[in-house]
C-alpha cells in the first residue's frame, strides 16, 4: 500500500529547461491551457489505467542488449514515493521512438532516445495536458524535472519484476519503475483450494495467456472463459473480468460457484515454488491454489 505525502517545498519552474521546448513551463495553475499541447499530450489507444492485455515482457536476449520498452509503473521520483493523484507510469513504443504516460495528474508525450553501448537515455519535446493538480505526493513538476534531468539508465531483473532506474548526469537516482512480468501465470493450471478447501477435480482446470489476457478452462462440469486485467498502481496486481460459463446441469456438490467468486476476487499472484501460484484478495486472503499441469 503505497503512501501519500504532502510535498511543502517551492517548485521552481526552470527545473524543466532541460526538456528542451517543453510547453509545461508556462503552466497555469489557474485552470489555462495550449491548445497546441492538449492536443499533442495524448494516450496511444491501447493504453488505459488497466492495461489490457498486459504488456510484452523481455526475452534473455533484449535484457541482455538493454532494450527499453513497454509500460513501467513507476515506483520512486527523486527518492520519493511515486503516489499522485493518478498512478504514474510511462510507456515507451521504439518503433516510434516516442514515450506516453502520466506523471501523476497529466498525460505526457516525449521523444526519447537511448543507447545501450553507453547506456545513455534522454527526453526531448515534451508535451502536456494542462490539468490542475493537488499537491499530495510527487508533483507533475518533480516529475517532468526528473526526466529532464535523465542522462543515464541501467535495468534488472529481481524475481519475476523488471525495474529500469533513471540517472542524471552525476549518476544521480532520478527515477525508478518497474514493469511487471506475468509470464509465470502462463499455461494450464489445476485448482487445488479454493479459500482454504482442498478440491480434488480432476477436469477443474484453468488455462491463463498473458499475452493475449485471456482466461478460460474447466469448472469441471461447465466451460468458463474471461479476460485477465493487470493494475499498474501496485505490484503483482491482476484481475479476471468478464467471467462467463456454459449452463449444463452439474452433479452436487461442487464448486464452480466457489471458483467464480474466487477468481472475482483475486486482486494478487505470487508465484511460489514446485510450480504452484497463490492468487490472494485484497486482504491478502488466499483465495485459490493453483498447480501447473502438462494436461490440456
Amino acid at each position: 500500500m503505497r503512501i501519500r505525502m504532502r510535498i511543502m517545498m517551492p517548485l521552481l519552474a526552470f527545473a524543466l529547461v532541460p526538456l528542451g521546448s517543453c510547453s509545461v513551463i508556462n503552466k497555469n495553475k489557474g485552470g489555462g491551457s495550449s491548445a497546441n499541447v492538449n492536443k499533442e499530450a495524448v494516450l496511444p489507444t491501447d493504453r488505459e489505467k488497466i492495461v489490457k492485455p498486459v504488456s510484452g515482457v523481455y526475452t534473455s536476449e533484449e535484457l541482455a542488449k538493454g532494450i527499453v520498452k513497454g509500460d513501467w509503473a513507476v515506483e520512486r521520483v527523486n527518492g520519493k514515493a511515486a503516489v499522485g493523484e493518478t498512478a504514474p507510469f510511462l510507456k515507451f513504443v521504439p518503433e516510434q521512438k516516442r514515450v506516453y504516460g502520466n506523471n501523476g495528474c497529466n498525460v505526457i508525450n516525449a521523444a526519447y532516445t537511448y543507447n545501450p553501448a553507453d547506456s545513455t537515455l534522454t527526453f526531448s519535446n515534451m508535451a502536456s495536458t494542462m490539468m490542475a493538480c493537488g499537491m499530495e505526493g510527487i508533483t507533475d513538476l518533480e516529475f517532468n524535472a526528473a526526466l529532464g534531468a535523465a542522462r543515464y539508465y541501467t535495468w534488472r531483473l529481481s524475481g519475476d519484476d523488471y525495474y529500469l532506474t533513471l540517472y542524471d548526469a552525476d549518476h544521480n537516482p532520478v527515477m525508478e519503475m518497474m514493469h511487471q512480468n506475468f509470464q509465470f501465470l502462463n499455461g494450464t493450471w489445476l485448482v487445488r483450494q479454493i479459500d482454504g478447501q482442498s478440491v480434488d477435480v480432476p477436469d477443474m482446470k484453468l488455462v491463463i495467456d498473458v499475452d493475449e489476457g485471456k482466461l478460460h478452462g474447466n469448472t469441471g462440469c461447465n466451460i468458463i472463459n474471461g479476460t485477465l486485467e493487470t493494475d499498474m498502481e501496485a505490484a503483482n496486481s491482476i484481475s479476471f473480468q468478464q467471467i462467463a460459463m456454459t449452463r449444463m446441469a452439474c452433479p452436487t456438490p461442487n464448486f464452480e460457484t466457489q471458483l467464480v467468486v474466487a477468481l472475482e476476487q483475486a486482486a494478487k499472484a505470487k508465484p511460489l515454488k514446485e510450480d504452484r501460484v497463490e492468487l490472494v484478495d485484497n486482504q491478502g486472503k488466499i483465495v485459490l491454489l493453483l498447480e501447473r499441469t502438462s494436461d490440456k
